[in-house]
């Protein structure tokens, strides 16, 4: 049964370690954004010939926690983890460290001492919440505004960091507040679900004047929602969400969305870099790369942003 539960676990391409051996243990799919970064990093993998083993931990830490262990006892070179969650980490990534196996964190970070991974590769998850802050308070009807916030998965950094920011973005704004945040574990789904009952507990929608997301597939799932109810996301209710994933390009060029914060789900290029300096070179790098953000609205030219994007695997 163990080796069974293991298998479903994760799956690697090969079960001897050479040289340019990398694990790449990945939270699961739960969105279109961590789809790209999986397909992203599988390409960057191919393009440097690194033998990249890949495991889908499908949302879950016990997976992922399983396949760092059998990363270390294949005796790989290094080892990329996207984690679920923020605590939790600290002995396996000792067991990481005991072994000389480098470990670089990918667009979340963990509550464990700095010297048990080499690096973390992402964007700054609290600018990003100020971002779609400022942009509400930049962008909102006058008057009182009355917000409802889709959260990410309770617990991770970036439901953690994105609600911070967000909350530093509209500061000093009496008029803006937040009257309802649930988890929507950051699936189009969830963000649909939660969204229902959000309009339920509103007037009808009436009363929400603003939905922030900590992801787009939320913010997607929630358009759906919304349009169901008879009321216009776009207009009636303002929408800013973060990942500029294809699909909210297409909302934002359809009038249903407003504006998107960039994610890049290039993690790996920054990641493979440090890497290959460390593991050549000897250089060890800063213990946090930051990747670029941007913000996006309807003047952006939504539409040429999709063209750009949808080949990524999301």
């Amino acid at each position: 049964m163990k080796e069974y539960v293991l298998g479903a676990a994760f799956a690697v391409l090969s079960t001897s370690a050479t040289a340019q051996t990398i694990g790449f243990s990945q939270i699961g799919s739960e969105s279109g954004w961590r789809a790209a970064e999986t397909t992203v990093t599988q390409q960057e993998a191919e393009k440097r010939g690194i033998d990249l083993r890949f495991s889908d931990a499908q949302q879950r830490q016990e997976n992922q926690i399983a396949a760092i262990r059998s990363y270390v006892a294949q005796g790989v070179d290094a080892i990329l983890l996207a984690p679920v969650v923020a605590t939790g980490w600290d002995s396996v990534l000792e067991e990481a460290k005991e072994a000389e196996i480098p470990v670089v964190l990918l667009d979340r970070r963990v509550d464990s001492s700095e010297d048990l991974y080499l690096t973390a590769v992402g964007s700054d998850l609290v600018h990003e919440g100020e971002v779609a802050g400022q942009w509400l308070v930049d962008n909102k009807p006058e008057g009182e505004c009355r917000v409802v916030e889709l959260q990410g998965t309770t617990g991770s950094s970036p439901a953690i960091d994105r609600a911070t920011g967000f909350r530093t973005g509209i500061e000093g704004s009496d008029d803006i507040e937040i009257v309802r945040s649930q988890t929507g574990d950051f699936t189009r789904s969830g963000g649909k679900e939660v969204m229902e009952s959000f309009l339920q507990a509103e007037g009808g929608g009436d009363n929400i004047c603003a939905l922030y997301a900590h992801n787009d597939d939320m913010a997607l799932g929630a358009i759906q929602a919304i349009k169901e109810a008879g009321i216009d996301p776009g207009d009636d209710i303002l929408i800013v969400s973060i990942d500029a994933v294809p699909d909210i390009f297409l909302a934002i060029a359809e009038g249903d969305a407003n504006a998107t914060v960039e994610l890049t789900p290039n993690m790996a290029g920054p990641a493979f870099d440090a890497l290959d300096a460390y593991l050549t070179d000897g250089v060890a790098p800063t213990k946090f790369i930051q990747t670029e953000s941007a913000l996006y609205t309807q003047g952006d030219d939504p539409m040429a942003e999709y063209e750009a994007r949808k080949d990524l695997g999301y």
